[in-house]
């Protein structure tokens, strides 16, 4: 198995103005000559963090990472009381990666996505198939309501408890309906009491329900506020619109990616994620292979070293 690469610095960065006022971080590492690659991370709203560069060879790629609009280093966050959410869908995102493509003269890359951002590539390499050399999916995803619906209420048959506190902070007249529109609203509160309270919530419930893999640490709901902040609107502002997706779009899509080679990597134990997801979608991709690490959950165990596999089988394509 292959271990994940020492830390590297990047060699490039800077910040690529888009669309209705929003400035995107980016950053390329490895080798400017090496075959290129692009990082879409979680969330939404998780960011690109450091450790993503270890999973690229340095020798081999040249990686793009950069952070989604409204979160990380991209700029304005979406946890300032006045963002306008209305810009941030997934058309929006897919318009950013291909801008971002442009700018940086590349015609073809390597992609890996990791929990939302498999939803984000696999909608990426359906509209644009002609861009993509290969895919890496990992806690694999694909938008669809009854995943999200998944996650925020029947999830509460696994941790009654824990769920039973997560459904509570929203008023009595909305715990039967859309909890993530409900805590959406109560992250748009005037009350910034009301909103901080309510992030810090979504994220002990986040930390729950990805709690299972056996080396499972929580760690959203000690992030900073901030931090937490933008996590929590982004997750609620895309879960309760569908992801801006029609339902059942990448599935009804999955003959764009036939010529396309792909790994899809999953947890055994990611409960909030079922491995059916991942199953179905690779069933209907020829071109895939389906790797399903049994000591880990959403990530830990062997999780990253089965992406770095992944992509190091692709690092010589073009």
């Amino acid at each position: 198995m292959t271990d994940r690469y020492p830390a590297i610095e990047p060699h490039a960065t800077g910040m690529l103005e888009v669309t209705d006022g929003h400035q995107l971080y980016w950053e390329t590492v490895g080798t400017p000559d090496g075959t290129p690659a692009v990082l879409l991370h979680g969330g939404p709203g998780g960011g690109a963090s450091p450790g993503a560069r270890r999973n690229f060879d340095p020798d081999a790629y040249r990686a793009v990472l950069f952070d989604q609009r409204g979160c990380g280093r991209s700029r304005p966050l979406a946890s300032e009381p006045d963002a306008d959410l209305a810009t941030n869908t997934t058309d929006h995102l897919v318009a950013d990666i291909e801008r971002l493509r442009e700018h940086l003269g590349i015609d073809r890359w390597v992609v890996l996505g990791v929990s939302w951002g498999v939803t984000l590539a696999l909608v990426y390499a359906q509209r644009h198939p002609e861009r993509v050399i290969a895919m890496v999916l990992a806690a694999v995803t694909s938008g669809e309501r009854r995943e999200t619906d998944w996650i925020t209420r029947d999830m509460g048959r696994v941790f009654p408890r824990e769920w039973e506190r997560f459904a509570d902070q929203v008023p009595v007249g909305e715990r039967d309906g859309d909890l993530a529109a409900a805590y959406a609203r109560l992250l748009a509160d005037p009350d910034p009491a009301v909103r901080e309270h309510a992030a810090l919530e979504w994220c002990i419930w986040e930390d729950t329900h990805i709690s299972l893999g056996p080396d499972a640490i929580p760690f959203l709901q000690h992030r900073d506020p901030t931090s937490r902040m933008v996590f929590a609107r982004l997750v609620t502002h895309y879960w309760s619109n569908g992801c801006f997706l029609a339902e059942q779009e990448v599935r009804d899509g999955m003959p764009q990616l036939a010529d396309i080679p792909a790994v899809l990597v999953h947890g055994r134990y990611d409960v909030s994620g079922p491995l059916d997801v991942a199953w179905r979608l690779h069933r209907a991709w020829p071109g895939s292979r389906l790797v399903v690490v049994d000591d880990a959950g959403h990530g830990g165990g062997s999780f990253g070293s089965e992406i770095v596999a992944a992509l190091d089988s692709f690092r010589d394509l073009t």
